[in-house]
C-alpha cells in the first residue's frame, strides 16, 4: 500500500505518533511518504524527554522514508530544513500517488 501522511502540528505527542505509525507502515511493507504543512516544518527542532520525535524521524528515513517540508512555511519562519524544500505541487502529487492519506 502507499501511504501519505501530513503532519501540520508541532505538538511532541502528535508528530512522534504520526512517525511512530509512518515507521510501523514501513515495517509492514508499505512505501510512505510525508509532507510536513504549517506548523509540521518545526518538528526537526522539536525536544522533548517523554516524546523522542527525532529519533523516529531519522528511524523512518534510514529506513527509506521520505519526508518533505513545504517551503512557504519554512521561509515564514525563516528556518532551513534537512528535508527536501517542497510546494504544494508535490503535496498534491503526494495525495495522487497514495491508496490512504492521514493527517496528523
Amino acid at each position: 500500500m502507499k501511504v501519505g501522511i501530513v503532519v501540520s502540528s508541532n505538538d511532541a505527542e502528535t508528530v512522534w505518533n504520526a512517525f511512530r505509525f509512518a515507521n510501523f507502515a514501513l515495517n509492514s511493507g508499505d512505501e510512505v511518504r510525508v509532507f510536513l504543512i504549517g506548523k509540521g516544518v518545526e518538528c526537526e527542532k522539536i525536544e522533548d524527554e517523554k516524546f523522542n520525535v527525532r529519533e523516529q524521524m531519522e528511524k523512518f528515513a534510514n529506513n527509506g522514508g521520505k519526508i518533505y517540508a513545504c517551503g512557504t512555511c519554512l521561509k515564514l519562519r525563516e528556518m532551513e530544513s534537512a528535508c527536501p524544500v517542497s510546494t504544494l505541487a508535490d503535496l498534491y502529487e503526494i495525495v495522487k500517488w497514495c491508496d490512504k492519506l492521514l493527517t496528523f
